[in-house]
């Protein structure tokens, strides 16, 4: 049971007499904020009191009078100004803790309805490394995807690589001009990586060097704009004063553009090498296009070479996500799609959809004054139009009912515009979902980068945090020490090596889903591998303090599940700690209904937290009865069944012994 959306329902039929649309009012109904007011409150008296033109007290009166709650609750209280507290019996508590403990999902049920998902992460650009901007995608998405298959919905997870755009056109002309063929031999993706930024480098310097005269001449024609109305300004008018203030805002950004430019050029001048190339290359960013546009028009040679990067590029991204323990129903890239490509264009023409503009193929979006572009003039497709060929394949071939695309928020446009036009396209209808969120930030609260400016790689940044792991679990299996308090730690180097992976990768993990997915996050060290506090290690611990309590009593787990001993919640604290594991499912849905992780978290967290509350008021192993220890040690082992499978559902192990 889904103890709050089963008060919702019970408040449904008692609202219909206050209200034509009871079940806005009836979701009112929360979990309490302070215990001291019961388990759950309803607050929706006061603004039914005020449409209806009542006194609130007495119309939550009339509401409690018409509640069929009495089964589950005490007779409900009315506070303060009208608020209806709600306190669960402890016998229904308890029954709820043992049905969960002896149903393997934990008291979770299956969605009624589920529907079919296709959830689209991670999608890095193939030949280049990942780094750590892919890893709130990969991570989120996962997340997302176990949920949901938790929870009983139909999911297909596809991994859209870009293995087909304008990077692949620069990779072909960087092996065909610059490859050190000894590198490419010992390691094809790294020396492909170098290539592809080696000709981003080149192409970005001719691009700086043809835009600086016309970055001057924007700043001189600014300035000039600037001093004249400066010199005619009123001071005292307030609509001057803000124009003057966004003229200055426009100048000092021309002016850090034209400074972002000249240190480009500075970057390649100042290098006799890249100077040379760059010198030997003048046409670099056009004829890279012109690769593109050659392996798209299936050029023999274009096509071989593409045959040749793709299947070391594919294992390179599978080792990280081996090592993240992501895994994704189809991997189907760009160039999937290739072929469907004109048919969409052509299908979109005969609906009146696309209309051309300065040679190029647009859908126009009432409203929008940026175009969705299908088709360049020079013949090329677009994301857009590989886009709407993945949606329509999506729903013909995977039956697909929602499509989420976790992909950052800096693509909200590209997504707006998209679904809108899918809207105007398919006769079908399908629920598209763009999943944003923000950026990892560094310490500068910029975007994480390297000390030389380059992304963060993903593999180094998985290799330096289980480095820092190993450090905590051999300084924390290091001072632990025997009755006598002589030394006794616990783990050998191979389990130490073992801990380190589970709660380095774990660390990164649950950092990155602990947050809101829409906010910025600053990156730290010391705050992911805390053993105190919202982490992974916290969780881990707290799931392996439980394994070690029944080390230390001897417990055979097999046995006390198979018991006929019933959980008995006699203390307060053991009734607040029941409470919150018979709530699992509650975060679940929400997690489902809202696509955030971090609800998840927050409800582990608050578990644990009443976990560390009940061991400091209740003995387990030393309880006053026989009967009250095997209470207890069921309580715990059911704590810790949903520890584990909630972190499980964010893609996180968990260890025995830490």
């Amino acid at each position: 049971m889904n103890i709050l959306h089963e008060l919702q329902a019970r408040f449904l039929p008692a609202l219909e007499d206050f209200t034509e649309n009871p079940q806005p009012f009836a979701e009112m109904v929360k979990v309490s904020q302070d215990a001291r007011f019961g388990d759950f409150q309803a607050n929706c008296a006061m603004p039914l009191a005020k449409k209806n033109g009542v006194n609130p007290r007495e119309l939550a009166a009339s509401l409690v009078e018409k509640l069929d709650v009495s089964d589950l609750c005490e007779p409900p209280e009315i506070a303060g100004p009208g608020f209806i507290n709600l306190r669960l019996k402890d016998e229904v508590v308890e029954s709820l803790t043992n049905r969960a403990f002896k149903d393997e999902r934990l008291g979770v049920a299956e969605v009624k309805t589920p529907r079919k998902y296709v959830i689209d992460f991670s999608s890095p650009n193939v030949a280049k490394p990942m780094h750590v901007g892919h890893l709130r995608s990969s991570v989120i998405g996962d997340a997302l995807q176990r949920t949901f298959r938790f929870l009983g919905h139909s999911v297909v997870s596809d991994n859209h690589i870009g293995d087909w755009g304008t990077q692949f056109g620069m990779i072909i002309y960087g092996y065909k001009h610059f490859v050190d063929e000894a590198a490419y031999q010992a390691d094809a993706v790294g020396e492909l990586a170098r290539l592809y930024r080696l000709v981003n480098t080149l192409s970005d310097y001719h691009a700086a060097v043809s835009k600086i005269p016309q970055e001057e001449q924007r700043i001189e024609t600014l300035a000039g704009a600037l001093e004249s109305a400066e010199a005619s300004a009123d001071p005292s008018d307030k609509k001057q004063k803000k124009a003057l203030k966004k003229q200055r805002n426009e100048l000092v950004a021309a002016r850090e553009s034209l400074k972002e430019l000249n240190s480009r050029v500075v970057e390649i001048e100042s290098d006799g090498n890249l100077k040379q190339l760059a010198d030997a290359h003048p046409d670099i960013a056009r004829l890279a296009r012109e690769e593109t546009a050659k392996l798209h028009g299936g050029d023999p040679e274009n096509q071989k070479l593409w045959d040749e990067f793709l299947p070391q590029c594919l294992a390179a991204l599978q080792s990280v996500y081996d090592r993240l323990n992501v895994h994704f129903d189809k991997t189907l890239g760009e160039s999937y799609y290739n072929p469907m490509l004109a048919d969409v264009v052509a299908d979109l023409e005969a609906k009146g959809l696309a209309q051309e503009s300065d040679g190029a193929k647009c859908v126009f979006i009432e409203g929008n004054a940026a175009p969705f572009i299908v088709q360049k003039a020079d013949g090329a497709f677009t994301y857009a139009t590989t886009d709407l060929a993945t949606v329509k394949y999506r729903v013909e071939e995977l039956g697909a009912e929602v499509v989420l695309y976790v992909v950052d928020a800096r693509q909200s446009e590209h997504f707006k515009l998209l679904m809108q036009t899918v809207d105007l396209w398919l006769d079908t209808k399908i629920d598209l979902q763009h999943v944003s969120f923000g950026t990892v930030m560094g310490e500068d609260r910029r975007p994480f980068k390297t000390r030389s400016g380059d992304n963060v790689g993903l593999e180094s940044l998985l290799d330096e945090s289980v480095r820092k792991a190993r450090e905590v679990v051999a300084s924390n299996d290091d001072s632990k020490t025997d009755a006598d308090g002589n030394p006794a730690p616990e783990l050998d180097e191979e389990t130490r090596t073992a801990i380190a992976e589970i709660v380095g990768i774990g660390g990164i993990k649950y950092a990155d889903l602990h947050h809101n997915r829409e906010s910025d996050y600053v990156f730290d060290w010391d705050k992911m591998l805390a053993n105190t506090g919202d982490t992974a290690t916290y969780m881990q611990y707290a799931y392996a303090r439980i394994h070690g309590i029944f080390r230390r009593g001897g417990i055979d787990l097999n046995e006390l599940r198979a018991s006929s001993f019933n959980i008995h919640l006699d203390d307060p604290a053991e009734r607040s700690l029941a409470l919150k594991l018979c709530r699992f499912g509650e975060a679940l849905e929400s997690v489902g209904s809202e696509c955030r992780p971090n609800l998840l978290t927050q409800y582990l967290f608050e578990m644990a937290g009443e976990l560390t509350t009940f061991y400091g008021k209740c003995s387990v192993l030393k309880a006053d009865t026989e009967t009250t220890k095997h209470s207890r040690l069921k309580l715990i082992d059911l704590a810790g069944r949903v520890i584990k499978q909630g972190l499980e559902l964010l893609g996180i192990e968990v260890c025995e012994k830490m």
